[in-house]
């Protein structure tokens, strides 16, 4: 087999294609020969040693792929070879096969393409949790969704829609809004040009959001906070921007608003039930044809140092893939 080994996390460029002897799955897991793999905001973080999750030396990053079960190891019933699967966990996706444990393998349902599987869990799991799960949604609620164009942002404004929400999408670019409508956001706004707060006045006729949807932080987080409708909830997705925003804490008390933690790993960890009805729903409104991922970039699984250049350009559209031929 073939994978990417991080043996020093000093960042990407330290970061090795190198022919490992292939592995045997132990009790419990299951080998998977690897069709596609993602790539989500930490795994760059894990190898640069700033992510929560820090794998013993060397590892393989790449927290979710799919593929097809080559091997199963002892004790491992309800999974078979030739079985089209999805992983998630922190490590060992950027690679031609990877020894997974069985509990972290999800079967994939007839006619759920794989590499579509490869781009689904984490974005479209976060995202259920925090707009189902966390802030509650109901229909006719409008979502602003803060860095709209990305992958866990693309998932938030189908599931919203799916939800029966009105959903503003937020980005950096024309480009990136012209996305953002094609997939079925009511109403854009490109903050790279325009006032956020006057644009959400305008558009909610001074009511502002019922919740807002942010995976940035930075430098819009006050001002899509102070614009938050009485009782609104802010998601804290995550930090793409780099900062955590220091909001002032008058504002959750004047707007009666509450700021709500997304943590999706540790949701599937402590509530695995929920978390497979969250995954059972989604699976649903997949087949029939309400989400869908949004794949930016395929790339060939040797070029993994392109695709996270790719990430770091900002400009990606959805998630970037990376594919075993």
């Amino acid at each position: 087999m073939q994978a990417w080994v991080c043996d020093n996390p000093v960042g990407v460029e330290a970061l090795q294609w190198k022919q490992l002897d292939m592995p045997q799955p132990a009790a419990g897991e299951v080998r998977i020969a690897i069709h596609a793999a993602s790539l989500n905001f930490p795994d760059l973080l894990i190898v640069q040693n700033k992510y929560q999750v820090k794998p013993p030396l060397p590892f393989v990053p790449g927290a979710e792929f799919s593929g097809r079960v080559d091997a199963v190891g002892e004790g491992v019933s309800h999974l078979r070879v030739g079985d089209p699967v999805a992983a998630i966990g922190a490590t060992g996706g950027f690679a031609t096969h990877a020894c997974v444990k069985a509990d972290r393998v999800i079967p994939l349902p007839s006619g759920f393409a794989l590499e579509d599987a490869a781009a689904f869990a984490f974005t479209y799991g976060t995202s259920h949790h925090a707009l189902m799960d966390r802030a509650a949604l109901q229909p006719g609620e409008t979502v602003l969704v803060l860095g709209a164009a990305g992958g866990v942002g693309t998932s938030a404004i189908q599931i919203a829609k799916a939800a029966g929400a009105r959903v503003i999408a937020a980005a950096s670019s024309d480009e990136k809004c012209a996305l953002c409508a094609e997939i079925g956001a009511d109403a854009t706004i490109n903050y790279a040009t325009a006032d956020l707060r006057e644009a959400l006045k305008e558009l909610t006729q001074g009511h502002g959001p019922d919740v807002v949807y942010d995976p940035v932080g930075g430098d819009f987080a006050t001002a899509a906070f102070r614009s938050i409708a009485w009782r609104g909830r802010y998601l804290v997705i995550g930090f793409t921007a780099g900062t955590i925003p220091a909001v002032p804490w008058n504002l959750p008390l004047l707007k009666g608003a509450s700021v709500v933690g997304v943590f999706w790993g540790d949701f599937v960890r402590r509530e695995p039930k929920a978390s497979a009805a969250a995954m059972a729903q989604l699976a649903d409104w997949y087949a029939q044809g309400k989400i869908k991922p949004v794949i930016d970039t395929r790339l060939p699984m040797s070029e993994l140092h392109a695709a996270y250049a790719r990430m770091g350009s900002r400009q990606v559209r959805g998630k970037v893939l990376l594919v075993n031929s």
